[in-house]
């Protein structure tokens, strides 16, 4: 079992970590809030069918009700990304995405009932937003890289987005799968995402019969590899593995985006965004080893940050 335990883990590992390099891909000609919907859209058919067909009720209309929100917050954030890897590099975008934790921490903190941060996770958050600083501050403080500040917003706000929809999932009407519920949150979120699509106007004058070949296999691998294998594999690993050992995702992830894009994109890799690695990531640890027996209790939201993490 140990074995098969990390086999997934490592599955894992490089599957979400490459999906930024897809994205990159895909939205080299594929106009990003329109791909997103296309790669959500057509994974949660996919996934909605074949737990129908495997006996998973169907979700009710309150449940649909959550999806859509759930949906629209995670899959609006994902949308927010993909836009801003127009622009800003694949993987300085994992770093900042990296740090949805601790987004997470801060909605928690504000929401009626929830818990406060300790003083622990106040210091791990002031040394992670340290990091995201040194990583998108002013050119002249961090090694010359400039970054497109509107890319830079929408990243911060996917992760605020997400930290929103994970909150809001705690006390959900969801249904009991978890891949029904992720099937469902596709569908509803794509939705959303073809909306805002049509209101940015992102698809005029676009043809299917301008899109590259780069641009149709980072789309095809999202759907396959990054949303089909990557769900399934956590979704077994959140019945067969310690949660705190799952979510070492979290940690690896943004390495292997940033190594990904320095290899295949020729994305740069300075002292600066090697510094920042270890300081985002390194408080995110810092921040969930403080927090650990309340996220071993809340496996529940775990389900959720399946699809907040799959970018």
């Amino acid at each position: 079992m140990k074995t098969k335990i990390w086999i997934a883990l490592v599955a894992l590992y490089i599957v979400w970590g490459s999906t930024y390099l897809a994205i990159r891909f895909a939205v080299e000609t594929i106009p990003p809030f329109f791909q997103a919907g296309l790669r959500f859209l057509i994974a949660g058919v996919i996934l909605f069918i074949w737990r129908r067909l495997a006996g998973d009720a169907l979700p009710t209309r309150n449940q649909w009700k959550s999806a859509a929100i759930i949906g629209s917050l995670l899959l609006g954030g994902n949308g927010l990304v993909s836009w801003a890897e127009q622009t800003i590099p694949s993987g300085v975008a994992a770093l900042i995405i990296g740090a949805v934790p601790m987004f997470l921490v801060i909605a928690e903190a504000f929401r009626r009932g929830g818990v406060k941060p300790t003083w622990r996770v106040v210091i791990g958050l002031l040394i992670g937003f340290t990091g995201i600083y040194l990583l998108v501050g002013p050119s002249e403080f961090s090694g010359g890289m400039k970054l497109n500040p509107f890319g830079v917003a929408a990243l911060l706000s996917a992760s605020f987005l997400w930290a929103l929809g994970s909150i809001y999932s705690k006390n959900a009407d969801l249904p009991s799968s978890a891949l029904m519920l992720t099937g469902a949150e596709m569908l509803m979120g794509s939705l959303s995402l073809f909306v805002v699509s049509l209101a940015t106007g992102e698809l005029r004058g676009f043809s299917f019969s301008h899109i590259s070949t780069n641009s149709w296999l980072g789309l095809a691998y999202l759907i396959t590899v990054g949303s089909m294998i990557g769900f399934v594999s956590y979704a077994w690993l959140l019945q067969n593995a310690p949660i705190s050992l799952v979510a070492t995702y979290a940690y690896v992830n943004p390495l292997v985006a940033v190594l990904l894009g320095a290899v295949f994109l020729h994305e740069e890799l300075t002292v600066r965004i090697l510094a920042a690695s270890v300081i985002i990531i390194g408080s995110v640890i810092f921040i969930n080893s403080g927090n650990r027996p309340r996220v071993q209790k809340e496996a529940k939201i775990g389900d959720q940050l399946s699809v907040i993490s799959d970018q």
